[in-house]
């Protein structure tokens, strides 16, 4: 590669600093699963699948608790969620998935790692 100083641009620099910015951007927005750019990727880290799917993995972790065992140990409930969930998931996206029912003031672990809905 060359690289010249000049006081003017040309027309040729113009497109070929389009054609790197939309290269970096394809690059680094691309949403694995879909193949799409996604801008949430670069403003959040998350793609909108990817967020989607932690909505989904808290909402039946909300609805088992709520139906069964209202206390269950971690593993208990990831091998729950295994189980059920019929799409899957990571072990990062379920330990996201709690973190956000604990944010939200949904439930509550204790200190021996149990997670417990919170008392209305």
């Amino acid at each position: 590669a060359v690289v010249s100083t000049q006081s003017t641009g040309e027309e040729l620099d113009v497109n070929e600093a389009n054609r790197l910015y939309k290269e970096a951007l394809k690059q680094a927005a691309t949403d694995p699963k879909t193949g799409q750019i996604d801008m949430e990727i670069l403003m959040t880290g998350l793609s909108a699948t990817s967020r989607a799917k932690r909505a989904e993995l808290a909402k039946f972790i909300m609805q088992s608790l709520t139906a069964g065992k209202k206390t269950l140990k971690m593993g208990e409930l990831y091998d729950l969620c295994r189980e059920g969930f019929t799409d899957g998931f990571t072990q990062p996206q379920f330990e996201m998935s709690v973190r956000d029912l604990l944010d939200e003031g949904k439930i509550i672990q204790t200190s021996n790692r149990q997670i417990r809905l919170k008392d209305i």
